[in-house]
């Protein structure tokens, strides 16, 4: 990253933080992503705004602050592999690879995923892992997971995942209730659930199946 990227990405965190009082290593984590590397090339100039951007295929890069919230909320310390469900254009991905020994996310867009990891591999990160599928399914052979992201709403949690999470580990996920989109967590202890509602947000809808 050269040093007006490193200023610009710097100065992006740190308006994150001041609107959301985020964990240190979740702003040193978006100050190190390069946003600009995963908006299209038409919004490069709003790659540094607080703002979410369209993407191909119907979906959209998030807001950096929805993305710095949501990490923030997974409580990502201590914990080894997340598994990340809606890869989109990667971002979230990328500021989760700074966090965690091991990042797996899933996409049901092939060609979304195939530009995400053309992203990493450009920008060499290596602990990133890819997959094409419907990611209500889970990743089943790299389970148990210290964590579960969901970058897209859903109306429920599939019983799978949670049966992919490891005790004591934290899901988060945007729950469609009635019709607002709340961030939920899910906090696993056994065979139960802790379950908090921390805030409204606006974020594409899950669907089924693969779009090839």
């Amino acid at each position: 990253m050269n040093r007006i990227v490193a200023t610009k990405t710097a100065r992006l965190a740190q308006e994150c933080h001041d609107k959301f009082a985020l964990n240190e290593n979740v702003k040193s984590a978006i100050s190190k992503t390069n946003r600009e590397e995963f908006v299209p090339t038409g919004f490069r100039h709003n790659a540094y705004k607080l703002d979410a951007l369209p993407l191909s295929s119907a979906q959209w890069i998030s807001s950096p602050l929805t993305v710095a919230k949501m990490t923030h909320y997974l409580k990502p310390d201590g914990a080894d592999r997340v598994l990340e469900v809606g890869c989109g254009s990667g971002y979230q991905a990328a500021v989760l690879s700074h966090l965690f020994r091991g990042v797996f996310t899933i996409e049901r867009i092939e060609k979304l995923i195939i530009q995400a990891k053309a992203r990493f591999r450009d920008l060499d990160i290596k602990n990133i892992h890819t997959r094409t599928d419907d990611g209500q399914n889970g990743w089943i052979q790299y389970a148990p997971y210290d964590r579960i992201l969901f970058s897209a709403t859903a109306k429920e949690i599939p019983q799978k995942l949670f049966e992919q999470l490891r005790d004591g580990g934290i899901l988060v996920a945007p729950i469609q209730k009635g019709n607002k989109q709340i961030i939920t967590r899910f906090t696993k202890t056994g065979e139960s659930f802790d379950k908090e509602e921390l805030e409204e947000c606006d974020f594409v809808p899950i669907l089924d199946g693969v779009q090839r």
